[in-house]
């Protein structure tokens, strides 16, 4: 009873501390029940609190929280289908897929590097503002995905992508997967099989000089379809990041499609085209070779005259074509015409894209008196006749000079419309047959110009590398001036192979490097010897 006890004692001494200050009552004070009352109201409160929390969380939000924690248990992976193979015509791979460790995206591999890096082109990740595009939304694209960024990667991207799966995982207090709780299988894309010949290809990169810039299209006359495309210089697309420096020669510029250059003497091939078909020049015409042509103080000379000082006397379109003389096709383009030239150059698809499947392709220019008045249309040019067309400038033309732009690849489909028998084929890189276009040309005009292109390969002609080849060989040399200050040319030729049953045309352009017999065909000639040999 010592509690008791305790509690008697503190009414007592409470009882002498109020008489001692004089109080005339004793006030009793209950020391207990002060903290007895704060003791209850605080654990009512903290019960109320804890109560109301557990309500909270369980009853009002309790659907919130179970699915977190279900989330937490529970984890969604992308399983990243595998991009489509691209196979040459062999089936060689062009394009393959390695997994990465650990993960389940993979990397992409080109086994031929710099040689079809610019056909194949090269995947990147998607940025965010293609994301954000409705074009890319619509088709399930997530952040973390490749896509085509040129080449048959960007053509055939949908072709190529594939569809990613999904695998449900159990994921541990340790944060490591567990239990497969479901899996949808990732579809692989499809695989595309190319007409690039991939041997053919490193072949013709090979054989062209590293240090030099230029072009080189290799094809099926028959088909257009394209066996190598050679741009240089390349690059290699394992290797390649967005983020590579400036490079002033521009390796993701793709020459062998966009390039555009004056075609010089390989355009004498449409020339004698136009002028056959229009009737101004027969087998029979004779222009004689004089050395130069002088029309006021402008002179249009022959090269061989400039270079060693001699004539040729008279010639006929085949002696003009083995020689490549320019006297007789100045002529030629004048009995012509522009109008006329214009026209065949457009039909044989000079002056607007051919319509190849890779990004790129550049139109070229076919100029015309329309096109001269409206690209010189100023007061300037009027008060000198800059807008005027002359005669000067229809010979310019006709050997592949002046104002004329051409690319690579039509170079090498005008040549293959004398290959084919006067049809054109739109060039193609997939693996396929095609319906060409007959463009009406007489047979007597595809047989002229193709003996002239033959024997442009023999003895005699400017095709000298190509003399006495394993089969014979139809071709055309071209050194073209561009306005260089060192007076430097593009070496070009252009070529197909065998005559009667064409199996193969090579163009070649190596830029500012001098005359295309001793530059650009030698490179021909190794790609024809690796097609013949096999």
């Amino acid at each position: 009873m010592k509690l008791g006890k305790a509690f008697s004692d503190s009414l007592i001494v409470e009882k002498k501390n109020a008489s001692r200050f004089g109080k005339p009552k004793a006030r009793v004070w209950w020391l207990g029940s002060g903290r007895a009352l704060i003791f209850t109201s605080i654990l009512f409160v903290s019960l109320f609190v804890l109560a109301w929390r557990l309500f909270d969380l369980t009853i009002i939000r309790g659907h919130e929280f179970r699915s977190l924690a279900e989330g937490n248990r529970i984890k969604e992976i992308i399983l990243r289908a595998p991009r489509g193979k691209i196979l040459d015509r062999t089936d060689k791979v062009l394009a393959d897929n390695t997994p990465k460790d650990g993960e389940y995206d993979y990397n992409r591999v080109y086994p031929a590097g710099q040689a079809t890096s610019p056909v194949t082109g090269y995947t990147g990740e998607i940025t965010a503002e293609e994301l954000a595009d409705s074009y890319y939304q619509l088709r399930g694209y997530r952040q973390g995905d490749r896509i085509g960024r040129m080449g048959i990667e960007a053509v055939f991207e949908a072709k190529l992508r594939g569809r990613d799966g999904r695998e449900l995982v159990e994921i541990n207090a340790s944060g490591t997967a567990g239990r497969i709780l479901g899996r949808i299988e990732a579809i692989p894309g499809e695989d595309i099989t190319i007409s690039i010949d991939r041997s053919l290809t490193q072949t013709a990169l090979e054989a062209f000089p590293t240090d030099e810039k230029g072009a080189i299209v290799v094809a099926r006359p028959k088909t257009g379809e394209i066996l190598a495309l050679i741009t240089s210089p390349s690059f290699d697309a394992n290797v390649f990041s967005q983020t590579l420096p400036e490079n002033p020669n521009l390796p993701m510029f793709n020459r062998a499609i966009g390039g555009t250059y004056p075609p010089g003497s390989t355009f004498k091939i449409v020339t004698a085209i136009a002028g056959l078909e229009e009737g101004t020049i027969s087998a029979k015409t004779l222009f004689e070779d004089i050395g130069e042509i002088i029309i006021g103080p402008f002179r249009f000379p022959n090269w061989y005259f400039i270079k060693y000082g001699k004539t040729e006397g008279l010639l006929d379109l085949v002696k003009a074509m083995q020689r490549s003389n320019d006297i007789f096709f100045y002529k030629a383009g004048e009995a012509i015409g522009i109008t006329k030239l214009a026209v065949w150059a457009k039909r044989l698809g000079i002056g607007a894209p051919l319509g190849i499947e890779i990004p790129g392709e550049a139109a070229g220019l076919m100029p015309d008196p329309a096109w001269k008045a409206k690209q010189f249309d100023t007061q300037a040019d009027k008060e000198v006749r800059n807008d005027q067309w002359y005669v000067g400038d229809t010979y310019h033309v006709a050997i592949g000079q002046g104002y004329l732009l051409t690319t690579p690849l039509q170079v090498n489909t005008w040549a293959n419309v004398v290959a084919n028998g006067g049809k054109l084929c739109r060039p193609t890189i997939e693996k396929k047959s095609q319906e060409c276009k007959n463009l009406g040309i007489k047979k007597e005009t595809i047989e002229l110009i193709t003996e002239g292109m033959q024997k442009a390969c023999e003895t005699g002609g400017t095709g000298w590398p190509l003399f006495n080849f394993m089969v014979p060989v139809a071709c055309k040399t071209g050194t073209a001036e561009f306005g260089d200050p060192q007076d430097r040319t593009h070496a070009w030729f252009t070529a197909f192979a065998p005559i009667e049953e064409p199996e193969i045309s090579v163009t070649v352009i190596v830029e500012g490097a001098g005359e295309g017999s001793d530059k650009a065909a030698p490179i021909a000639k190794k790609i024809l010897e690796e097609w013949f040999s096999r």
